[in-house]
């Protein structure tokens, strides 16, 4: 049977003239072609009401959360920093509530970018509202958005993870981000970080639970690069 992929989608909820003004619920078309090429079923699900979330994820076999919007900092118990963007409450609150059923029902979850910091959040954890309250930050990671097929800085996996199985011990990625994991989840392991010592990717420490976080976008680079294409491969095939 064909294996179900549930999208968190998203929100276009300003005025804008390619769409005369309307709001648009959507998902970057790169994540639905990267799941449809590994023979999955993917099915956006648009930001609602928190307690349809258990009807949601009871109808679909995973959970893919994207990247997007800064997380709501209340999450995590801080004030918002001057540095903070845009965020959209509405997302935030109903995609943890997808990650509470998704955790609940037993439905493995793939979280890139934001979606890998609001899975920490939704588990405990902490995050830099910018990089720059990050003591440590000496690498860019926020290249040129024109050319997200390129690869701009290394990371350096664990092997006790699936992730050194898909990609080795070290890796190239490209990055999109100003936010980052500051203290860890307790039910998570981090698989992955940057030169400098950002967060870069995350597993779940209990077997029980198929947890997979990347904080790059292997959607922008699948189509480049047959390593990317193996995480799509892995989460709709494996996880």
């Amino acid at each position: 049977m064909t294996t179900i992929i549930g999208i968190a989608g998203n929100q276009i909820i300003q005025s804008v003239d390619i769409f005369n003004g309307n709001h648009v619920s959507y998902t970057p078309q790169a994540f639905v072609t990267a799941i449809q090429k590994a023979g999955g079923l993917p099915i956006v699900l648009p930001i609602g009401e928190e307690e349809h979330a258990a009807a949601y994820v009871s109808q679909i076999d995973k959970l893919l959360l994207a990247g997007g919007q800064d997380i709501s900092p209340d999450y995590f118990g801080e004030e918002p920093h001057p540095k903070l963007e845009e965020t959209n409450r509405n997302r935030d609150i109903f995609e943890l509530a997808l990650i509470k059923e998704a955790l609940k029902q037993s439905k493995p979850i793939f979280a890139v970018c934001r979606g890998m910091q609001l899975l920490n959040v939704a588990l405990g954890g902490t995050l830099y509202q910018d990089l720059s309250l990050y003591p440590e930050w000496k690498v860019q990671h926020g290249q040129e958005p024109t050319q997200p097929q390129f690869a701009t800085h290394g990371i350096q996996i664990e092997k006790d993870s699936a992730l050194y199985d898909l990609l080795g011990e070290t890796y190239r990625v490209n990055s999109y981000h100003h936010q980052a994991i500051n203290t860890l989840a307790s039910s998570l392991k981090i698989t992955a970080k940057s030169t400098d010592g950002i967060v870069e990717a995350i597993e779940s420490a209990d077997k029980s639970q198929n947890i997979l976080g990347v904080q790059w976008h292997p959607e922008l680079r699948f189509d480049v690069d047959t390593k990317e294409f193996t995480l799509f491969d892995y989460f709709v095939n494996q996880l």
